[in-house]
């Protein structure tokens, strides 16, 4: 009979909600590729934070919360946007412009993310 003390369900269940955040984290840099791609702009330095867990590593649960919370916002507005410059691209019209706003949008929101992994935000 295995026996799972408080301490470890928790942290089973905080690993758990940290490799959701990794799945949720990857699935907004794969749209962000697109838009990208959209915006005719270099995908930039996600590359370089791909790794959910790592960018978090060290934060404090109310970070990870938070940078959760924010990784679901970026994503409810990168759909419908990215709905619309692919309709706009299907009718024949560049949607490079209206792309590059939402990619700004887009890289400002994720430096907020990253920016509660910093020491300082705790």
């Amino acid at each position: 009979m295995t026996v799972v003390s408080p301490s470890n369900a928790a942290s089973t269940r905080a690993s758990a909600g940290h490799a959701a955040a990794d799945r949720k984290w990857a699935a907004l840099h794969d749209s962000a590729h697109i838009l990208a791609t959209l915006a005719g702009v270099g995908p930039g330095p996600e590359t370089a934070v791909l790794d959910f867990r790592a960018v978090m590593r060290g934060a404090a649960p109310w970070q990870h919360e938070l940078a959760e919370r924010g990784i679901d916002d970026v994503a409810a507005a990168l759909r419908p946007g990215l709905r619309a410059l692919k309709g706009i691209e299907s009718r024949g019209v560049d949607p490079a412009a209206a792309a590059r706003g939402l990619w700004r949008q887009f890289t400002e929101a994720r430096a907020a993310i990253l920016a509660l992994s910093s020491p300082a935000a705790a």
